[in-house]
């Protein structure tokens, strides 16, 4: 079981707020000096995009580096699926993260069944695993509905117990009802502050043990270690008011502070 980063973990280091924003291969090379064993290149469209010479370059740098790659992504078309499992090809990715949902795209859980029975074998011929992310877009329950009957140890759930929030599902309850189907784990933390005025909650990312994600309960209940299932750092960090310096300084920090949190408790 491995633990590192996800572009989740550089999100403003990466976007188009950025003077430059980081590439692939320096977010590898921080991973590795932050002590990272697996990077997560996810919701990255940019990907999408690269030659096979680049995708080479990105896979010769992560070996290097001793990192294991994995992809994230939003969607189970079986064109869509089926580009990402080529990009696992060339990246020597084992593990592709996706959505049930997109934008223009909302299956309910028997499309979204038969979608995955498809794909799903494609997948497994290439020793590629597809996990399918907790969130608010789609009840717990249906998710694991759609897992369930494909039925097939290739698919699994990528467990985030902060998504579910917004639905309304308690995260324990969360983390208790996916436990046998997790095969990935995004790390994040999260609280609710109160908007000024005390009208409302922001509800946002908090740095690892300072906010509700009850860790030590995750941990008992999936049992990672046990299990070979690697956890990856991502944030929910606002906007910071110093501008850009002052949220990249705190993103890094936030970074470095959940990954040595993860290391010590190996």
């Amino acid at each position: 079981m491995a633990r590192g980063l996800s572009t989740y973990a550089y999100f403003w280091r990466i976007s188009s707020r950025a003077p430059r924003p980081l590439t692939v291969e320096e977010m590898l090379r921080d991973t590795h000096e932050l002590g990272g064993e697996v990077f997560q290149i996810c919701d990255y469209p940019l990907i999408e995009t690269f030659d096979a010479a680049r995708l080479a370059d990105i896979r010769a740098t992560a070996e290097d580096l001793g990192i294991t790659l994995e992809l994230g992504t939003r969607g189970i078309t079986e064109d869509h699926l089926d580009r990402y499992l080529r990009l696992a090809d060339a990246l020597g990715t084992t593990l592709v993260r996706s959505m049930l949902h997109t934008a223009d795209h909302r299956p309910g859980t028997d499309e979204a069944t038969a979608l995955l029975r498809r794909a799903v074998p494609r997948y497994a011929e290439r020793g590629v695993t597809l996990g399918l992310e907790t969130y608010e877009q789609v009840a717990t329950d249906d998710l694991l509905t759609v897992v369930r009957a494909v039925d097939d140890p290739h698919l699994g759930v990528v467990l985030d117990p902060g998504n579910c929030v917004a639905r309304l599902e308690r995260p324990r309850d969360v983390v208790e009802a996916t436990a046998p189907y997790v095969v990935n784990i995004h790390v994040k933390d999260f609280a609710f502050t109160r908007r000024d005025g005390w009208v409302g909650f922001t509800y946002a990312g908090a740095p690892l043990g300072e906010g509700l994600l009850d860790y030590a309960h995750l941990v008992a209940t999936v049992r990672p270690d046990e299990r070979n299932l690697n956890q990856i750092v991502e944030h929910w960090l606002p906007w910071q008011d110093g501008g850009f310096e002052t949220t990249a300084r705190t993103e890094d920090q936030w970074t470095r502070h959940c990954i040595t949190t993860l290391q010590r408790s190996k």
